[in-house]
């Protein structure tokens, strides 16, 4: 006899298999090579021309950088949480934060240079 507990039903799928490195959580250091592929790729769109589109994409990502970077102040954290409210509400996202971010990115060496993330 099989549990309901056991068994995975096709409206209990598993959206998000990121693995949380517990030994590197909230250290504040990250580099471009312990950023799961995933999450670089979500990341970077988050800098590009054309930005997910889906909250819960994003709000992936954002978990990823709370859990890994600087917490409740990683700029890559905050940028999604407010990428995240600005496709929730449809209200300009801001744009000082949006900066932070990128040059953020580039401290943690995803780019050489702001314009290259664009």
């Amino acid at each position: 006899m099989t549990f309901v507990s056991q068994q995975q039903s096709a409206n209990d799928v598993s959206i998000d298999a990121i693995p949380v490195n517990i030994a590197n959580t909230q250290s504040g250091e990250v580099t471009p090579d312990e950023v799961p592929e995933e999450i670089r790729s979500i990341t970077r769109g988050l800098a590009g021309e054309q930005p997910p589109t889906n909250p819960l994409v994003v709000l992936k990502a954002a978990r990823w950088w709370y859990i890994h970077g600087k917490g409740g102040t990683d700029p890559a954290f905050r940028w999604a949480i407010e990428w995240a409210r600005h496709l929730a509400t449809d209200t300009p996202s801001d744009v000082e934060q949006f900066d932070e971010f990128l040059e953020y990115l580039v401290a943690v060496g995803f780019a050489d240079e702001k314009a290259t993330l664009r």
